[in-house]
């Protein structure tokens, strides 16, 4: 009866996280230390990402494994088009988000609780099987925010990097730079952020700070990762001239010009129902961004695909040319451009010829 009992209050999705600090042991009220909201919980009380509680005084991931989608995915679609590129990852989610951004297009599992109604389990080995089966490449953590299963994370990349994986995720980078560590020593390598808008849409829609994600975008860079940055520009929220100036310049200050730009067309969804931005805007960010000297700008979620194409930022050569998130041409030599021999900024090989379903 009492086994039975345990079972049921502690399925395997419940797991003891060590990632918190103890703030009062008589009142068992715990800090959890893995992304900057640092919730203070009672027992009882989950954090904002619905997916860390207190448990009698001790931090516990109660969604360990709840997996909402498991797919493979090319990379060029998180958007990474300078790390692995022409490869695919095993794409993986849970439920949950430390953000509520009222215009997520994937809220249909950021913005929801999870639930092992909803969701399937897969342990972090079932989940390299997997991707052993799809002949996929590397892992991304991706659809909604990694930080949710960070524990799981940590356990993926010990038994992926034994099988030769790559790991990378999209996030909204509100880690700290203690979780940031942890990742990369587990083997997580590539990183798609997100960047929201200047402090104002921080203060406004998220009650966060911006210059968190530039401080850890950095540290992943110092820490040799790879880093892209992705820029959705939202009608009403960030799309005047100031605040897009405000984030290319911090994009420049923090990660110098080599760390690609991505500047994405938003389109209403959620709680948010404004226009879709402006090819106008679009392309003013685009011309801002290429005066402040970034070298690799790209423009996604339009009809357009030439802005998705990398040119060599010293003799201007087409080297690289991408259509439906994957790679028809390859004009590098050696990740060098061939006109000039200019370095270019790619992590990782280039995997010719490989077969993916298309996206558009």
């Amino acid at each position: 009866m009492n086994s039975s009992f345990k079972e049921r209050i502690y399925p395997p999705w419940y797991i003891k996280s060590p990632y918190y600090e103890e703030i009062d042991r008589e009142k068992k009220l715990i800090r959890c230390r893995i992304c900057e909201r640092r919730c203070y919980l009672k027992p009882g009380v989950k954090g904002v990402c619905w997916n860390h509680m207190n448990i009698d005084g001790e931090l516990y991931n109660i969604a360990y494994g709840l997996l909402s989608a498991v797919e493979s995915r090319p990379i060029e679609i998180k958007p990474l088009f300078h790390y692995y590129p022409n490869s695919t990852a095993l794409t993986f989610s849970g439920y949950g988000c430390n953000f509520r951004c009222p215009w997520c297009q994937n809220y249909l599992l950021s913005q929801v609780p999870p639930s092992p109604d909803r969701a399937f389990y897969m342990s972090p080995k079932e989940l390299v099987r997997e991707a052993l089966r799809r002949g996929d490449d590397g892992f991304s953590a991706s659809f909604n925010e990694p930080s949710i299963h960070f524990e799981y994370l940590l356990d993926l990349g010990e038994y992926a990097s034994r099988q030769g994986f790559y790991l990378m995720m999209v996030t909204n980078g509100y880690f700290t730079t203690n979780s940031l560590e942890k990742l990369v020593e587990a083997g997580f390598t590539g990183f798609s952020i997100d960047i929201k808008g200047c402090p104002y849409t921080y203060r406004r829609f998220l009650g966060a700070d911006p210059l968190i994600v530039f401080r850890n975008a950095r540290k992943l860079l110092d820490l040799g990762a790879h880093v892209e940055m992705v820029f959705l520009v939202v009608t009403g929220a960030n799309d005047d001239e100031e605040c897009i100036k405000w984030v290319i310049e911090k994009h420049v200050d923090y990660l110098g010009t080599s760390t690609p730009l991505h500047i994405n067309r938003y389109y209403p969804a959620n709680k948010y129902h404004e226009p879709a931005t402006s090819i106008k805007k679009l392309l003013q960010a685009y011309e801002i961004a290429r005066e402040m000297g970034i070298e690799y700008v790209y423009i996604g979620n339009i009809l357009d695909e030439r802005y998705q194409d990398t040119y060599c930022p010293k003799c201007g050569k087409k080297l690289i040319e991408r259509r439906r998130s994957r790679v028809v041409y390859w004009g590098l030599d050696d990740n060098r451009c061939p006109r000039c021999n200019y370095k270019i900024n790619i992590y990782g090989k280039y995997i010719p010829g490989k077969e993916s379903p298309l996206f558009i």
